[in-house]
């Protein structure tokens, strides 16, 4: 029987950690023939995951350029794909969560009639602009996919609001799955600044902030929460990895520039970034991923947006909104450092987020959907 060919097709950071594992798994597995297609929305901090993972681009589209525009993503991942999509031949192209990468990968896939799998489908906040342009991107993706894989029921719920046609399976996150690899108890970093830190004295605040809908008056209101409170407290650390993005940069260093006790850093891979969060006090973030990440090390979670899709974690309690005016977001960093029960409320919620076992739940999905085994397999939680 012939290998079912599968194209999984990613080029930020952020989908390269949660698709290598599937991608690894899939090639793994004997029914399967798994390639990736990488189109370099994000360069150095993509090949900087593929080489953690040992993975390599079957197809490399290379299309990071200065300043880049969300239109210049979009037509050169579409005019790239074209070429691709006719030499592998794939009977199934995977595209994960909502970036513009994923967008331009599963329309691409629709102009040329292949199938197409959504991992991490269904997450929604119901604003088109926030975040932008994730939110529409990973809408118009759901219209586009036969087959959906979703984090968690409230996903599924989503798309089912939505009347989303297609298999819809609930598989936990893959990125859970790659956490089993890159979190380890004798780590050191690569970054000599964090392996000085003195994470058994000093209370660690990790810190990431870059989302477009932030920039301007929130991203400053964020940073100046982020210098009073280095300021008040001592004992603390803040370890802040600065995107490249020079509207970020300048916003951040104009700030927290020579701020004690504030580290600013360039950008760390995914090993630096897991191991950080696994000894760090708390998180502070706008970043989707690590909403998910820091729940499974038992980490709380503050999220500097006005609002989430990952509602899931917001109900467990090991999340909460701080929203993106200074005031709020000193509150609520305050009770975590100075209330101890609140803080062990939260560092011991159950991450809603998965077992570890989400790759095998879409390989299984997929063997299903092509009519390899009878049974539709589990979903997580079931």
């Amino acid at each position: 029987m012939n290998k079912i060919k599968i194209l999984s097709v990613f080029g930020t950071r952020p989908e390269a950690i949660k698709m290598a594992p599937l991608v690894k798994h899939l090639a793994s597995l004997p029914e399967f023939d798994s390639r990736c297609c990488l189109t370099g929305q994000h360069r150095e901090m993509l090949d900087s995951v593929m080489d953690i993972f040992q993975l390599k681009g079957d197809y490399d589209l290379n299309i990071m350029q200065a300043r880049q525009t969300l239109s210049s993503i979009t037509t050169k991942t579409l005019l790239g794909m074209d070429e691709v999509l006719e030499d592998a031949k794939p009977d199934l192209v995977l595209v994960h969560g909502d970036t513009s990468t994923t967008f331009a990968g599963a329309l691409a896939a629709f102009y040329h009639k292949v199938p197409v799998g959504h991992v991490e489908a269904g997450l929604r906040t119901w604003d088109k602009y926030s975040p932008y342009p994730e939110e529409m991107n990973r809408t118009l993706v759901g219209r586009i996919a036969e087959l959906h894989f979703c984090p968690t029921v409230n996903n599924l719920r989503n798309l089912e609001q939505e009347a989303v046609p297609g298999a819809k399976f609930i598989t936990g996150n893959t990125v859970i799955d790659a956490m089993k690899t890159t979190v380890r108890p004798d780590f050191v970093f690569s970054v000599p600044e964090l392996n000085e830190l003195d994470f058994r004295n000093h209370r660690v605040i990790a810190v990431t902030c870059h989302r477009r809908e932030n920039y301007g008056e929130p991203m400053r209101e964020i940073m100046e929460a982020i210098r009073e409170l280095a300021l008040s407290h001592p004992e603390i650390e803040v370890v802040y990895p600065v995107h490249l993005s020079p509207v970020v940069r300048e916003c951040v260093f104009g700030i927290l520039r020579d701020v004690p006790r504030v580290h600013l850093i360039d950008p760390i891979d995914v090993e630096n970034m897991h191991n950080l969060m696994a000894r760090c006090h708390f998180v502070m973030t706008d970043s989707g991923g690590l909403q998910e990440e820091a729940p499974a090390l038992g980490k709380p979670v503050l999220v500097l947006r006005r609002e989430t899709e990952r509602p899931e974690a917001v109900q467990a309690g090991t999340v909460k909104l701080a929203g993106v005016r200074k005031q709020d977001i000193l509150a609520l960093a305050e009770e975590l450092l100075t209330d101890e029960a609140s803080y062990h409320r939260m560092a011991q919620a159950v991450n809603p987020y998965g077992d570890g076992n989400a790759c095998e739940r879409i390989a299984q999905a997929i063997l299903w959907h092509f009519g390899r085994i009878a049974e539709k397999p589990a979903d997580f939680g079931a």
